[in-house]
């Protein structure tokens, strides 16, 4: 669920969603010419499949998830650069030297809590403008006086161009069929709805987002001892779904 964070920066710096890299084995870091392993320091990901389907477009890469893509294009536009972003939409929990996440920060390296990733996935609803977390909008007392209310703090953190083009990427379903089917918990027949899983190892983690102009919703499901489920985000998107179902009527 953070790849589209660097997609989404990567569209600042000039990249679009047609723009081709290579989903073949790679290897990152100080390699042997001969190692073929994926030994610290060298780092060769796989995709979740174990499979490689070569040259890929950013659209497909991220409406498909592939892992490789996504780590090459962290490493091309820098590790500070992207946590500088993360920082700037609103992750608060990566607090650590660059050197402590490495390129793994894209396939979810780095601790992350609900609520600030779904604040991220707000920024990309708004394209590009980031409203600070607040649990009160408003407090009236019984003779309806307002004692307190939220006062907005808007703040541009992100080109709007640039989220359009994300936001292009995530609601389409013909790039992301190949992974989730032409029917999936993303798919509405009468709207278009941006959204991006994320399952960590062993199925510990489900992740699920998605938004509209209107509405950010992020859900997480897990074992509160950590333990492995037996399915990833396909958890998660059922109460997603869900709801959205009941919002997308409202808003």
């Amino acid at each position: 669920s953070f790849k589209p964070i660097v997609y989404a920066r990567a569209f600042e710096k000039g990249y679009l969603p047609e723009t081709v890299l290579f989903d073949i084995p790679t290897q990152f870091g100080a390699c042997g010419a001969f190692d073929r392993s994926s030994t610290p320091p060298c780092y060769a990901p796989d995709n979740y499949d174990n499979k490689f389907t070569g040259p890929i477009s950013l659209r497909n890469a991220l409406g498909q998830s592939r892992n490789v893509p996504a780590v090459q294009l962290l490493s091309m536009i820098g590790l500070p650069d992207a946590l500088t972003t993360a920082k700037n939409l609103g992750l608060t929990t990566l607090d650590r030297d660059g050197s402590r996440y490495g390129l793994t920060l894209v396939l979810g390296g780095g601790e992350v809590s609900l609520l600030d990733m779904t604040s991220v996935y707000g920024v990309f609803a708004n394209e590009g403008v980031r409203n600070p977390v607040t649990g009160i909008l408003e407090v009236i007392d019984n003779n309806g006086t307002t004692l307190e209310k939220m006062t907005p703090h808007p703040e541009t953190v992100m080109d709007a161009n640039a989220t359009r083009n994300l936001s292009s990427v995530l609601s389409d379903n013909v790039a992301r069929t190949p992974l989730f089917g032409a029917n999936s918990f993303f798919f509405f027949p009468d709207r278009q709805v941006a959204g991006k899983t994320g399952t960590t190892n062993s199925n510990k983690d489900a992740w699920v987002f998605g938004y509209t102009p209107s509405i950010a919703v992020g859900v997480w499901s897990g074992n509160n001892d950590n333990t492995p489920m037996k399915k990833g985000s396909s958890i998660s998107g059922a109460a997603w779904r869900t709801y959205m179902d009941a919002a997308v009527k409202k808003l």
